[in-house]
């Protein structure tokens, strides 16, 4: 990596893990005094290949020191990695989020008390993003973390304990349900409206929508719309051999909980069976056992691959400004293509 426009070096901190020879995640320090956010820039842009291959090598890169303060700030320092933009508007998440630019939103607005439980971003969804990237403007008083988890490993885990499950994960896929507000609901981690989700004013245009996807609906008397996915993959191969627990089923089974939603009926099996509830509290504690939790300083800034690493949110204390954003919209592969 060309350090000789910034003096960037790798660095250790509390709680580091290693799988194959690989630390997670990376951590790249700036030592540079009085670094421009335009030096800043000029090292992306040179190092670009090597930053977004370590971060398919190691799953997470966290980038410290360097000289980020503001949403334009990280904005710029995005779009230096020249990946195609993910728009939240044009997104199918159900977080409701404020959009700062064109690539930069708040994470989540749901409350402090509210945890936001491991998942791939928008594995519930026909389209998700492949990398993610996320910034601390501010870190918050006590709490906060965004906790990370390498997610192949936990597959290759979760096969050991509980092998008919991970393979009725991969062979059979997942269905997602959720109900989505008439108007955002920013009291809960999934409350965005369904006009916001699907980018539509009128039942019709949403039905339109929804048929499109491949999903199944029913209107709520309140004005709620109650939505399905089509069977999307549990697991995903992200190389020969190598494979990924690819899904939002600890998220739905744990998180999918407000005045509207009940977990117990978010997400079954492809088949239209239900989870064993087992084999996902097996999953949930790997998860745990192999969370890393960022410890969020001012401007730090962390690059995601979203096809190897879960992410969360802790609950937190007092003003916490983590901001977002996606980069590289992919779609869904057929259940059982990688069989």
């Amino acid at each position: 990596m060309q350090n000789d426009l910034l003096d960037v070096s790798p660095v250790s901190v509390a709680g580091q893990q290693k799988f194959d020879g690989h630390v997670f995640p990376l951590v790249l320090q700036c030592n540079t005094p009085g670094a421009t956010l335009d030096a800043t820039i000029d090292w992306v842009r040179v190092n670009r290949d090597e930053l977004l291959g370590k971060a398919s090598q190691h799953g997470a890169v966290l980038f410290r020191g360097f000289p980020l303060a503001t949403p334009q700030d990280l904005d710029a320092f995005i779009a230096a990695f020249e990946l195609p933009n993910f728009p939240y508007y044009e997104s199918l998440s159900n977080a409701v989020r404020v959009n700062w630019t064109e690539r930069v939103f708040s994470a989540n607005e749901a409350p402090p008390e509210v945890t936001i439980f491991f998942h791939h971003e928008m594995a519930q969804t026909p389209i998700f993003p492949a990398k993610l990237f996320f910034f601390c403007q501010q870190p918050a008083e006590e709490g906060g973390a965004t906790p990370i988890c390498r997610s192949d490993v936990l597959f290759d885990r979760l096969a050991e304990r509980c092998p008919q499950f991970a393979r009725e994960c991969e062979d059979k896929g997942l269905q997602y349900t959720n109900v989505m507000p008439a108007e955002n609901d920013p009291k809960s981690g999934m409350g965005r409206s369904w006009q916001s989700t699907l980018g539509t004013k009128t039942r019709e245009e949403a039905e339109a929508r929804l048929r499109s996807l491949g999903y199944s609906w029913e209107w709520q008397p309140d004005g709620c719309l109650r939505a399905t996915t089509p069977v999307l993959p549990g697991v995903r191969e992200v190389s020969p051999g190598r494979k990924t627990f690819f899904n939002q089923l600890i998220a739905a089974f744990r998180g999918w909980k407000d005045s509207r939603n009940d977990p117990s009926k978010a997400i079954r099996l492809g088949d239209g069976s239900p989870l064993d509830r087992e084999a996902v509290q097996v999953a949930i504690d790997l998860s745990e056992e192999l969370a890393f939790d960022v410890p969020w300083q001012r401007g730090d800034a962390v690059l995601v691959d979203n096809f190897l690493v879960m992410h969360g949110r802790r609950t937190f204390r007092g003003t916490r400004k983590v901001l977002a954003s996606l980069a590289e919209p992919h779609t869904h592969e057929p259940v059982g293509a990688n069989a």
